[in-house]
């Protein structure tokens, strides 16, 4: 088409009406098939100029990447996006000149977390550098089958370790506490200032043996099966219920809390005592998070087939590489934290047969949102009767 065109250019002003009208429908309909091309493709493409103005974008741009675009004007590219931190990158990025592959972002998008991967390349025109392209990659899915096949595996370790670990563990503690006791009522019945000061250390070492007969439990509990009976009840009373057990110790820390639950959500198959232990989980975190105070938002809303339960904080925020780690045994970034809050709210959702997922920023907050599948109730055929023939 493009020797076609070219060679038409060369002859045009011997065209005539007919043949210029010929030549303008072919160039529209190839204009029309590339344009319908571009917006079948599931990645999302911007093309820019020279000057790093947007001249082409496709419907998948629209539909993955939060844009604000203003009629009638030329834009840089980073200003058609919405979102401050791909704006910033996608500027930095092409006023550099820079190639860039699979740079990811994670946002929240509607009721659910997205994640994005960036490709920027340069636009080559006849050997000569005429602009620039960017391919915006949904791996959102990719990344979930990732995150939970990891979390699958760390489980699976976790569990073979457990019985053999935990009991070498748990026996000789259990050993000394029972001596600690004996050495406290040994320590009761001498009249000595100097019993008083082994009474002191001996309150500390009884302390650490508790701390780690916690972690012991914590770590038994994290690896068995659950026994959950899931029974239809509804999540809102639930999560409220939760809420008003802490609200003493947020008010404390100076966290306000604002609920936004949604009206008539369906009855969901759930475990009251674990589902209030995961979101405990999850709020503890959020007040640890929360040194100097801040907001605690807990939102449900019903998105197709699943009910969201959605916690979020303004917090300190995550880093990415925090974020891939947090629902792995034992990873914790508290000085105190065991590690294992986390693994028992995925493993809960889990065998609620929900998700989770987690959005966070440094300095901007976290929010945790849980995903938990609408039972699908039995249908039964509708009866027929016909007119009484027999066939």
């Amino acid at each position: 088409m493009k020797k076609f065109v070219e060679r038409a250019l060369k002859k045009f002003e011997k065209l005539d009406t007919e043949q210029v009208r010929m030549l303008i429908r072919d160039l529209a309909n190839e204009q029309g098939l590339v344009a319908a091309v571009l917006d079948s493709l599931n990645d999302g493409l911007m093309v820019a100029d020279s000057e790093h103005l947007l001249v082409l974008y496709n419907k998948a741009c629209e539909r993955l990447v939060p844009m604000s675009l203003r009629e009638g004007t030329d834009q840089p590219v980073w200003q058609t996006i919405a979102d401050d931190q791909i704006a910033r990158f996608i500027e930095r990025t092409l006023i550099g000149q820079e190639s860039v592959a699979d740079r990811e972002f994670t946002f929240d998008r509607g009721s659910k977390t997205r994640t994005l991967a960036f490709t920027v390349t340069p636009l080559l025109r006849d050997g000569t550098i005429t602009g620039s392209i960017v391919r915006i990659d949904d791996v959102s899915e990719k990344r979930s089958r990732e995150a939970r096949l990891r979390r699958a595996e760390s489980l699976a370790s976790l569990t073979t370790l457990a019985a053999g670990v935990a009991h070498e563990i748990k026996n000789p503690l259990g050993s000394i506490g029972i001596h600690m006791q004996l050495i406290q009522k040994t320590l009761a019945a001498i009249d000595d200032q100097r019993a008083g000061t082994i009474r002191e250390y001996v309150d500390v070492v009884n302390e650490e043996v508790e701390r780690l007969n916690r972690i012991v439990v914590d770590f038994l509990f994290a690896v068995r099966p659950m026994d959950t009976t899931l029974d239809d009840q509804e999540l809102n009373p639930i999560v409220k219920e939760l809420l008003d057990f802490v609200r003493f110790e947020l008010e404390e820390a100076g966290i306000s809390i604002v609920e936004d639950f949604a009206d008539d959500l369906p009855e969901l198959r759930l475990d009251e005592k674990y589902l209030k232990q995961a979101v405990l989980n999850i709020v503890k975190n959020a007040i640890s998070a929360m040194p100097e105070g801040g907001v605690l938002t807990v939102t449900t809303r019903q998105s197709g087939d699943d009910v969201l339960l959605r916690i979020s904080d303004t917090g300190e925020g995550m880093s990415e590489e925090v974020m891939e780690k947090i629902f792995d045994p034992y990873f914790t970034t508290r000085d105190f934290g065991s590690g294992i809050g986390l693994t028992l709210v995925y493993k809960i959702v889990k065998e609620h047969m929900g998700d989770i997922s987690v959005v966070s920023q440094e300095g901007r907050g976290s929010a945790f949102t849980i995903m938990l599948p609408v039972p699908q109730r039995e249908q039964h055929l509708l009866s027929w009767q016909g007119d009484g023939d027999e066939v």
